[in-house]
């Protein structure tokens, strides 16, 4: 069966650049990988195809080669074939190892944890970050504060200054991956890498390792931080400290320290954003007859609040600039204090007698009780109807 056209193969033009060659191989690579294929049989056929085209198309001098003769340019001995029996391509099924080499990381790289060849090597590997929840209250959510705190971490070893070796000696360079990090494998018809089993990708190896640390560089620890807490955090706050996590191995760059803020219910402020809200109650009388009432801020200061006559339950003023404070400037927030109208309990007789006649004299001081009974009314009215 003829051979298809290389450009074909790959699904890209005559005319296309090695950028765009090397896409469509990567491509295809991924369609036709006979590992995410196994219920189609012409995968590793066509995988094989692909990597032909490619092996061709990817070299200047083959591709040229292939754009003045076409597939008769490795045929019979013809130019292009580098010396190779039948032409170059090993009787059609290509050079897997150094076309699919190019585009291995693209395909499996996170599959494998890390890159390839000299810079895939970890010789000191960063530590990872940490994350401390700290509980704080309303008031030091208000005003701010320092705070220290324990956090136990891996730190850098002292008796081998990080390097993990005793005496703090240097590491040697890893014989079974040269100090690549990585070893090559043949798998049937393709290359594999995996990170090196002698050295776990670091490209080095301790002879001596530290009897403190045992070769990692790194001791556990609890390190006391001191904390600088803004005025204006809220639950979910996020504070990071660069540089306060855990060590690296063999002195690596130490990761961060993530602090999430959780701020405590209070008893008597709700906050919403930079406002907050307090319920006060007050008399009957009061809310009758109208007044003024003391109520508390969070700054452990008092507010005097004046209550309009006739005010229901429910009802909320405003004391400006006594929120909270916004996190990053731009002035407080509000407090509302919203009235809470108490039913006295406990009355005397007296206190009886006096509610019975006051009642009595009310029938015309209820407004929002005689629209309500008033519409009562017309809903029965209606259903009768």
């Amino acid at each position: 069966m003829a051979k298809r056209d290389y450009y074909d193969v790959l699904g890209v033009s005559k005319g296309a650049s090695a950028d765009e060659i090397k896409k469509g191989y990567r491509k295809k690579a991924k369609e036709l990988h006979p590992d995410r294929n196994s219920d189609n049989p012409n995968a590793e056929a066509q995988f094989k195809e692909a990597n032909e085209a490619y092996d061709v198309l990817k070299d200047a001098d083959k591709k040229a080669a292939y754009d003045r003769f076409g597939h008769a340019a490795f045929e019979g001995g013809m130019g292009g074939g580098g010396g190779r029996p039948g032409g170059g391509f090993g009787g059609g099924q290509g050079d897997f190892g150094s076309a699919f080499s190019d585009v291995f990381d693209d395909l499996f790289g996170d599959f494998m944890g890390g890159q390839r060849g000299g810079g895939g090597r970890q010789r000191a590997s960063r530590g990872s970050d940490l994350r401390y929840n700290l509980r704080v209250s309303l008031e030091d959510a208000y005003a701010g504060m320092q705070k220290t705190i324990n956090v136990p971490t891996s730190v850098s070893c002292d008796a081998c200054n990080g390097t993990g070796a005793e005496g703090g000696s240097e590491p040697t360079t890893c014989p079974t991956c040269s100090g690549m990090g990585k070893v090559r494998a043949q798998q049937g018809f393709f290359t594999v890498e995996r990170t090196c089993p002698t050295c776990s990708g670091l490209g080095q190896i301790i002879k001596d390792p530290c009897k403190v640390c045992s070769g990692a560089g790194r001791v556990e620890k609890d390190r006391a931080l001191s904390v600088n807490i803004p005025a204006g955090v809220e639950t979910g706050t996020r504070i990071r400290l660069a540089g306060e996590g855990e060590a690296g191995m063999r002195g690596g760059p130490s990761g961060d320290l993530y602090i999430f803020i959780d701020v405590a219910d209070h008893k008597l402020f709700e906050r919403d954003g930079t406002n907050l809200f307090c319920r006060v109650p007050v008399s009957m009388g009061t809310a009758a007859l109208g007044g003024s009432i003391e109520v508390p801020t969070i700054d452990g200061g008092r507010g005097r609040v004046q209550i309009p006559a006739g005010s229901q339950s429910g009802r909320q003023m405003r004391l400006r600039n006594k929120g909270m404070p916004a996190l990053r400037g731009g002035g407080a927030g509000d407090m509302f204090i919203e009235l809470a109208v108490e039913t006295p309990v406990n009355l005397t007789a007296r206190q009886k007698e006096l509610l019975r006649e006051f009642e009595e004299l009310s029938e015309e001081n209820n407004p929002e009780s005689s629209s309500f009974f008033s519409s009562v009314k017309s809903f029965w009215d209606s259903m009768k109807g």
